[in-house]
């Protein structure tokens, strides 16, 4: 019984390592975006601004207000419905690509 509790804990510690590091890339990846919208010199660094404001509160909805807060600033029109389908066709790809790795590893 002890062997299965520790398979599970560490499927689920697995589990939660990849959708972090697929959230994070989704995020890198949407502020990278982002960034070339805003004509950003050092796309790098706002993409950086953009994973850290995921850590603000549950969900990529913080992540989402700075983006939108930012490009109101720049005078950029873009509306929610223009960001989330960007961000939701970057985090399939972010999933697809750590999937991947794993994957490869496991072989």
């Amino acid at each position: 019984m002890q062997d299965r509790e520790k398979a599970f804990e560490s499927k689920f510690a697995l589990d939660e390592e990849l959708r972090f590091k697929a959230e994070a890339r989704r995020n890198k990846l949407l502020g990278l975006w982002a960034a070339g919208l805003l004509g950003k010199s050092d796309a790098d660094a706002y993409a950086r601004e953009v994973v850290a404001a995921d850590f603000e509160e549950v969900g990529h909805e913080d992540v989402v207000r700075k983006i939108r807060a930012d490009f109101d600033a720049a005078g950029i029109a873009q509306s929610d419905e223009q960001i989330s389908p960007e961000n939701a066709g970057i985090a399939f790809r972010s999933r697809d690509t750590d999937s991947e790795r794993l994957i490869r590893r496991s072989r």
